[in-house]
């Protein structure tokens, strides 16, 4: 958003992606990622060395990704899901973990991705304790080293990759008032699994994982948000799967707790769970808080007003996959949501 497409300060870009004044988006954001992430390794082994063994804190870092899939059943095109994967989540965490970046990076940018000393390879590899993970929405991929592309797919800043929500006019999830943040619950399950195994199964936090209606949608439908409550229902059971399989998942965050200051977005994009009335800063539970309050307690209706028993039901089950979390899974009817 600052280095490719120039929307956030210090507003560098450069043609497809932007129309700046200054900048190289080719470039300039290895540098900026790279710096990053030398201080983040510098900051940690300070930690480590001078302040961990007396308060025990731990530290980890947080990635922002899409899941991808396959735009057409074609090898490349599997491939060119790997390479989308490599050039987010891998582009931060393979440094972190293994003290090098991505071998799908390597390959394509040779002299233009920086390298680390061996000093620095030393205090960045195992540089974090755990992986925070942004998660929202899944994408299509499509090769750009073999097809021809448009936007910026053929460029190695996006890892010769066109991503997309749309495959033969339809789309991969039901939209949302985030571009390109479509509903698709099942890559909340391949991404933690592709994050676990790549990473050898460290600890994982999901940090952030919501739904912003679309911007049309009227107040009433704001406070009645059942699009939302869908939304958590089903990531949260992919998330569910996940641990199942064997993800060690430590905890999950949903964002927001209340309808927010949205980056550019500001205060029209919606993601809380309480409605907040910026005239007179009262604060209203939606329909989905009531909804995560039931969940938190494990209860399996969504009748909110009658069932008052946290006890569970024969509705709803226990899953004890890790001693860190409980995620309870529940098969409340249509009519019950």
């Amino acid at each position: 958003m600052s280095y490719v497409r120039g929307l956030y300060p210090p507003a560098h870009c450069s043609p497809p992606f932007g129309n700046c004044s200054v900048g190289n988006a080719d470039i300039e954001p290895l540098i900026v990622v790279h710096n990053m992430l030398l201080a983040h390794g510098k900051a940690v082994k300070l930690y480590r060395e001078r302040f961990q063994s007396k308060q025990g804190g731990s530290i980890g870092l947080v990635v922002q990704s899409h899941m991808y899939e396959p735009l057409r059943d074609v090898e490349s095109d599997r491939q060119a899901v790997n390479r989308a994967l490599a050039f987010t989540g891998g582009w931060v965490l393979d440094p972190l973990v293994f003290g090098d970046y991505p071998p799908e990076m390597r390959q394509y940018h040779r002299s233009e991705l920086p390298r680390f000393s061996s000093e620095e390879t030393e205090y960045m590899k195992g540089s974090i304790d755990f992986i925070g993970l942004n998660h929202y929405s899944t994408l299509y991929a499509k090769d750009c080293i073999h097809s021809p592309c448009v936007l910026g797919g053929d460029h190695f800043i996006r890892g010769f990759t066109f991503t997309t929500g749309e495959r033969d006019g339809t789309l991969i999830g039901e939209p949302t008032g985030v571009e390109r943040f479509y509903v698709v619950p099942r890559g909340m399950e391949k991404i933690v699994d592709h994050v676990s195994k790549r990473y050898n199964n460290m600890p994982i936090y999901v940090t952030e994982n919501g739904y912003c209606p679309p911007l049309t949608e009227a107040a009433p439908n704001l406070l009645h948000d059942v699009n939302r409550v869908h939304f958590y229902n089903g990531y949260l059971a992919a998330l569910a799967r996940a641990i199942r399989k064997g993800a060690d998942v430590r905890g999950y965050f949903a964002w927001s707790l209340m309808d927010n200051f949205e980056w550019a977005g500001g205060y029209s994009s919606t993601f809380g769970l309480y409605y907040v009335d910026r005239l007179t800063m009262n604060r209203t539970p939606k329909l989905s808080a009531k909804w995560f309050q039931h969940f938190l307690a494990n209860r399996s209706s969504a009748r909110f007003n009658r069932q008052r028993s946290v006890n569970p039901t024969p509705k709803s089950r226990r899953v004890r996959k890790s001693k860190y979390i409980v995620i309870a899974t529940t098969n409340a009817n249509a009519t019950d949501v």
